[in-house]
């Protein structure tokens, strides 16, 4: 996404500020005063995610979002730091160069993964935050799918003309309806609208391909299985795109942890009902 020409018209721009910090250029959204409340978008996806939201809890929080390297307006100053575990060191750096301390984390989807490896194994100093993850990517494709999706992503990410491929057509609008579509949610216009400019932009295509390139998380179930970090699952019912049971076979797994299922929501959850969730965010610990 270009600074100059789309941040203008993006929501919260009066909150953004770039951030360099090794190895990228990041887009930071920060307001608000009390307890830190740092949110993690999935794949994808980008600051807007968090709008409704953070209109409401930057009235009694200190709120953070961030574009995950290579996603909306955040400039990846190398590709091949998109997987887990280097994302989660990178947003670490951020956190202790920009002296954040999160008391809680929102974070949704392959996010939430994220969030949680960031609570185990690098915000440790100040005590854990608790983690509100909605409808969160704790596995990887079953089968031959976890093998060949990658590859395939890889493959697609190293192209230069994929992002032309994915990017040309004059019908973002209508490419957007069907990929919201396909995760079973329904989200307003206006962020129906956001989603269509980013499917637009191939940087930001390119973006999430190399992070689908890169994800694994092979090693991730130790970490859910040995976990001390609060952490508060929800799924929505009509999730799409992670299948709920999986979501609650593995939460059985994982110490400190609830999880509660919503009705009509899809994966999106927060995007449809965010008067919801911000009163989940409120009542964590």
């Amino acid at each position: 996404m270009d600074w100059q020409r789309d941040l203008p018209t993006w929501p919260h721009h009066a909150w953004s500020k770039r951030v360099v910090c090794a190895p990228h250029r990041w887009h930071v959204q920060e307001h608000g005063e009390g307890p830190t409340l740092l949110f993690l978008h999935g794949a994808g996806a980008s600051t807007h995610s968090w709008n409704a939201m953070m209109t409401d809890l930057a009235e009694d929080h200190h709120v953070v979002a961030i574009d995950l390297p290579g996603h909306g307006f955040t400039v990846m100053g190398a590709n091949n730091r998109s997987g887990l575990e280097t994302m989660a060191e990178d947003i670490a750096a951020l956190c202790t160069q920009e002296n954040w301390q999160p008391t809680k984390i929102a974070a949704h989807s392959a996010g939430a993964a994220i969030a949680l490896q960031l609570c185990e194994q690098h915000l440790t100093t100040h005590g854990k935050p608790s983690i509100l993850a909605i409808n969160p990517a704790f596995s990887d494709f079953d089968g031959l799918a976890g093998i060949l999706f990658p590859i395939i992503a890889k493959s697609l990410a190293v192209n230069p003309l994929t992002p032309w491929l994915f990017t040309r057509g004059p019908d973002a609008l209508a490419r957007a309806q069907r990929l919201i579509a396909s995760t079973g949610s329904t989200i307003p216009a206006e962020q129906l609208a956001l989603y269509a400019r980013l499917l637009k932009n191939r940087r930001h295509v390119q973006g999430a391909l190399f992070m689908m390139a890169q994800w694994s998380l092979r090693d991730f179930k130790h970490c859910m299985s040995r976990s001390q970090t609060p952490i508060e699952i929800i799924v929505g019912l009509n999730d799409r795109a992670v299948p709920p049971e999986t979501t609650a076979n593995l939460q059985k797994t994982m110490p400190n942890s609830n999880l509660t299922k919503l009705a009509d929501l899809g994966h999106l959850a927060h995007e449809e009902a965010p008067d919801l969730f911000v009163s989940r965010v409120r009542s964590m610990g």
